[in-house]
């Protein structure tokens, strides 16, 4: 068995492109993809103009700056949209909640209650049991203000006279 020699070249190009693109699939970055890209392109070539070792190396380290550049450029220009751009920003998500004051804020300091989680939380002085709505927050502190509800707008039946 003579090893690799047996092998054509362009058959080891476009497997270690299928390599690369397999990896992407498991550890995605969008990186792998473009290598992959120039992997294949380099067996393609080498298969239709059977290039020397050389020129292998060379096409491949070109056509994947070429590839990765171009990709970048094109992303760049047209930037892939979110259908949830608050997927990995849990903070940015909680912001137009409603919680319930845990331990009361005072002096400008205490904690919320939001779904099952306390976040300690800076805001207007609040007994403990208060409504409140997130409205930003600060490193791993929310800010909180106190949840108003809408006034009666003549919905409530009129009171009976005494």
């Amino acid at each position: 068995m003579d090893g690799l020699d047996s092998l054509d070249a362009h058959w080891l190009w476009v497997a270690l492109g299928l390599g690369l693109a397999t990896l992407e699939l498991l550890v995605p970055g969008v990186y792998l993809i473009w290598l992959a890209a120039a992997a294949i392109a380099t067996g393609v070539l080498t298969f239709v103009l059977d290039l020397g070792l050389a020129a292998q190396v060379i096409d491949f380290v070109f056509l994947a700056l070429i590839f990765a550049f171009s990709a970048r450029r094109f992303l760049r220009d047209k930037p892939i949209v979110s259908a949830d751009p608050m997927l990995n920003n849990r903070m940015g998500r909680l912001i137009g909640q409603t919680g319930t004051v845990a331990l009361a804020i005072e002096q400008g300091e205490g904690r919320i209650r939001h779904g099952d989680s306390e976040w300690i939380a800076r805001g207007p002085d609040l007994a403990a049991g208060a409504r409140v709505r997130i409205v930003g927050f600060e490193g791993g502190t929310v800010l909180v203000e106190p949840l108003t509800l809408l006034a009666d707008e003549g919905t409530m039946p009129p009171a009976e006279p005494s």
